[in-house]
């Protein structure tokens, strides 16, 4: 007589670790985009110059009564 109950239970578990542990690879690579491929942490230096010298308007002229 052979036992036929017996179960091979070797992959079910194994899924969700692959899925939790393909997400830390993703998350990973996408740190590592912004921290090496950018330049790292260091901000890019830009010469920026800003002319806030506005042209003088003058009122127009107010009518005299007669």
């Amino acid at each position: 007589m052979t036992d036929n109950n017996t179960s091979n239970n070797s992959g079910g578990g194994n899924a969700g670790l692959a899925f939790i542990v393909g997400g830390i690879v993703v998350v990973l690579a996408i740190v590592a985009y912004f921290v090496f491929a950018r330049g790292g942490m260091a901000p890019e230096t830009k010469d920026v110059n800003v002319d806030v010298n506005l042209p003088e308007v003058s009122a127009p002229a107010v009518p005299t009564a007669n």
